[in-house]
């Protein structure tokens, strides 16, 4: 005989095995390389509530299931040189009856913007007759247009709104941050997005040393049971030299997120410290370097980044474009002034970024060029100069000023906003560091 038991003692059964397994996932086989860890892990399947556990279902005495008919929808992948025309046309659908879905002055003038990639689809009832179109932009966003009573067609854009689940990862570096992260499961958007976070604070080709550790909690984003793909980190954690940095996202009343230190200071500077990514320092600052063409002591009043032909350049800070053309031995140059105090130097460029050109305002992160070797240089690579009042600085010390901390009257919203992503990037690292120990 099968004993029953109360509906609130099993769910919490349940829950408790929930828990028991999270634990079996952390702890570390003796198989484990601590060295690269990547724990993905869904955070929100636990509910806290405990209305839920003494709910009572309310069991109808007959159920009856209707289903809904069957829908045969003809769908067809838009291609490059395909028209609106020709696509109803491989439906089986004249112009005319294009038209009478467009409706009068293409009200339904939605359709008329189709993409290779896209899709679109056709419906017909028992009489062939059209009924519905779908033209299916992406997995989160499609137009359906609908035939009423009158026989015109009405439109209406459909989104859908993934769920999302939270996961967790970590590792620690034995050569680089892109390969440790690569282990610990991350995808390369992942690994760039995260290195643009702490990018103001460290320098990834210069400060990054063996057994530096890093970890992040960030969205991912399902669509009917399966993964859609990444979403946000919403916060993160890295450890440079024995020095722990921590940021967290936040979304301003003004819809605006960046990303914010714990207690509310701007993870962005006014200033990226790098405006290659991942590029290798072939040269320093130096004021007595022997020139590698000229072969004479000439001054190195910048830092030199080694990197493939065509390695996008971007702009270090927001500004205003005050030279961009050839400048002698620099070659191809973008000069950039970013208020009265501040200028950067971009040199031996193999061409220039759209839309680059003397007066022209720039955003920070903008790509503004690509590497090249004009001018005098012996190979392809970036040279940076960073002047203050005029005055040549190292790029690669000199002390960047903060962008804009949080606002008094924001604080109290930001604290109650980034409070449960905090905490669950501090639960699951120190949950990680006890497991290693045992």
């Amino acid at each position: 005989m099968i004993q029953a038991y109360p509906k609130k003692h099993m769910l919490a059964a349940i829950s408790i095995g929930a828990v028991l397994t999270l634990v079996l996932v952390i702890s570390p086989s003796s198989k484990v390389n601590a060295n690269r860890t990547s724990i993905p892990v869904v955070l929100d399947t636990l509910k806290s509530d405990q209305s839920d556990l003494e709910s009572e279902a309310v069991t109808p005495a007959l159920s009856i299931i209707v289903k809904a008919p069957v829908e045969n929808w003809d769908t067809f992948t838009v291609k490059s040189g395909d028209t609106l025309s020709s696509l109803f046309s491989k439906a089986g659908f004249n112009d005319r009856s294009m038209y009478n879905v467009l409706g009068k002055g293409n009200k339904n003038k939605e359709l008329t913007k189709i993409f290779p990639g896209e899709k679109i689809a056709f419906l017909s009832d028992s009489d062939q007759a059209l009924t519905k179109v779908k033209l299916i932009r992406s997995k989160l966003e499609s137009v359906l247009l609908e035939r009423d009573d009158s026989g015109a067609f009405n439109s209406e854009t459909v989104m859908r709104e993934p769920e999302i689940h939270t996961a967790y990862s970590e590792g620690i570096i034995e050569s680089s941050l892109f390969l440790a992260a690569q282990a610990a499961g991350l995808s390369q958007s992942q690994i760039m997005e995260f290195a643009n976070i702490f990018g103001w604070d460290i320098d990834f080709v210069l400060d990054i040393r063996q057994g530096d550790e890093f970890s992040l909690v960030y969205e991912e984003l399902y669509l009917d049971g399966e993964k859609y793909k990444n979403g946000k980190i919403v916060a993160a954690s890295f450890t440079n030299q024995g020095k722990k940095y921590e940021a967290v996202l936040y979304q301003q009343p003004n819809g605006v997120a960046n990303y914010f230190t714990p207690d509310g200071k701007s993870m962005r500077k006014a200033f990226l410290r790098t405006p290659v990514d991942f590029a290798r320092i072939s040269s320093h600052f130096n004021m007595k370097r022997k020139h590698p063409v000229l072969h004479k002591i000439r001054a190195h009043r910048g830092t030199d980044y080694a990197a493939s032909r065509g390695t996008p350049i971007k702009s270090s800070g927001d500004g205003k474009v005050v030279h961009a053309g050839r400048k002698g031995g620099y070659g191809n140059t973008v000069i950039v002034q970013h208020g009265q105090k501040f200028t950067t130097l971009y040199a031996h460029m193999s061409k220039f970024g759209r839309g680059v050109r003397k007066g022209k305002r720039v955003k920070q992160g903008q790509i503004i060029g690509y590497v090249g070797s004009t001018g005098l240089a012996s190979g392809p690579h970036l040279h940076y100069e960073f002047r203050v009042n005029g005055v040549h600085k190292n790029p690669v010390r000199v002390k960047l000023p903060h962008a804009n901390p949080i606002p008094r009257n924001q604080l109290a919203d930001f604290k109650s906003q980034t409070k449960v992503h905090l905490a669950q990037l501090h639960t699951f690292s120190d949950s990680y560091q006890v497991a290693l120990k045992d």
